[in-house]
């Protein structure tokens, strides 16, 4: 099944517009779990410099623990979420959304845990205190209005930050994105 929604398709879990790096990070959802938890991220490495492909290379377990002394202390976690936002938009997928990428860790939502069972893990770059920019908003408005067209039981209420699931232990999005603005954007994206 393929799904359409400004030229942003979905095919078999994986966009047409994103960059495709296979993270070895998922496994299969629970046979009666489909996506219907879209959860925002934010992720930057080193912590709060951009650019430089380590979150790639981390969520392909491929992190080179020589250039910050930050990456050891989290060379050796197996992480990844299904799709990455750079600064200037690009978009980059690492776990097809019809998989269960490794993103929310211990969570809980509308009291159901593990939220990596339902979810779809989206990582803009960035940092709680940074504000994001307005190609991130943009894409992240497109792709979850993609999102909420191919899978029936996701939904305009089913959005929420890391930090909202997990909160004893996140803190992402953080206090920088703009929901009130992300919000417009989606709405402008789903009524076209």
């Amino acid at each position: 099944m393929t799904q359409s929604k400004d030229n942003l398709q979905i095919n078999a879990g994986w966009l047409n517009a994103a960059e495709h790096c296979p993270s070895p990070n998922f496994n299969q959802r629970p046979a009666n779990q489909v996506p219907r938890l879209l959860v925002i991220h934010n992720i930057s490495l080193p912590p709060r410099k951009f650019g430089g492909g380590y979150v790639r290379d981390f969520f392909l377990n491929r992190l080179d623990t020589s250039v910050d002394p930050y990456f050891a202390t989290i060379a050796t976690l197996q992480v990844s979420a299904h799709l990455l936002i750079e600064r200037d938009g690009q978009l980059v997928q690492f776990v097809s959304f019809d998989q269960r990428a490794w993103h929310a860790g211990q969570s809980e939502y509308a009291g159901c845990d593990n939220c990596n069972d339902f979810s779809i893990g989206i990582e803009l770059e960035g940092a709680d205190d940074v504000p994001y920019t307005v190609q991130q908003y943009k894409q992240l408005a497109r792709v979850t209005a993609a999102l909420i067209g191919y899978y029936p039981k996701m939904t305009t209420e089913e959005i929420t930050g890391h930090e909202d699931i997990a909160p004893q232990r996140k803190t992402d999005p953080g206090p920088a994105f703009n929901r009130a603005y992300f919000n417009r954007q989606l709405k402008m994206e789903i009524q076209g």
